[in-house]
């Protein structure tokens, strides 16, 4: 039997969210899907009707997929079956706090080089993103203040976002000893993901750039993706 990694307590501030997911073998935990880089209500409710259980708003106003404050608040007053994560690189402490609490988001995504200090200061449950090839490893990733752990690709220079996988089997070997829930990010699609599913086995994954076309997300890549994660059998 195929099981994914345990999921993390319940977490409702503000206003009350379900966790959606798919069962990926019979009895198992459920599959996570994070939907990122979230810019639009059209986009977001196409997540929240395919079945994603996060979505995901990009506060680093280097990437592309940058969104005001104030149009991720109008997005997320408009999608409620989906659990919401603000994405920061290296902020303000202070600031992030103030967004998530303007947005009511349900987590913080750390991005950036933030340690266990910065990461005490911040309200809502977090999210730490690693960089495999940036000095990952699963010691660090157990011993920090976080309720998920993520693992993306590295790019010199990048903070993420690249769209590209790295070393699975490699990377497999040092994610396995990590005891919190992982999502796994980085070149994942709906051609792919099974593949990863078997490596990995994690509790969810992260995607963005293989849901978008000429940098938008398509409404029916992410339906196609969220199809692929039902397929995926034990």
């Amino acid at each position: 039997m195929i099981r994914t990694r345990v999921v993390p307590r319940d977490f409702r501030p503000g206003r009350s969210k379900s966790c959606r997911g798919f069962l990926i073998g019979k009895g198992d935990e459920d599959m996570k899907v994070k939907m990122c880089g979230m810019k639009n209500i059209e986009s977001a409710k196409a997540a929240e009707a395919a079945g994603a259980a996060f979505i995901g708003f990009i506060f680093f106003r280097k990437s592309h997929r940058y969104v005001e404050p104030e149009t991720a608040a109008a997005i997320s007053e408009a999608v409620t079956g989906c659990k919401t994560v603000g994405v920061f690189v290296d902020e303000d402490p202070e600031t992030v706090n103030r967004i998530a609490e303007t947005i009511h988001l349900d987590y913080v995504q750390l991005h950036g080089h933030e340690d266990a200090d910065y990461a005490r200061q911040i309200d809502r449950p977090v999210i730490k993103a690693y960089r495999y090839g940036d000095g990952f490893s699963a010691e660090a990733a157990n011993a920090f203040p976080a309720e998920i752990i993520l693992l993306d690709s590295f790019r010199k220079g990048m903070a993420g976002g690249t769209g590209e996988a790295f070393a699975w089997r490699e990377a497999a070997e040092e994610a396995v000893k990590v005891k919190k829930p992982l999502l796994i990010a980085g070149g994942i699609a709906a051609d792919n993901v099974r593949e990863a599913f078997h490596v990995f086995h994690p509790y969810g994954f992260d995607i963005s750039g293989s849901l978008e076309e000429n940098r938008e997300k398509s409404p029916a890549k992410i339906r196609a993706f969220m199809d692929a994660i039902r397929q995926i059998e034990s």
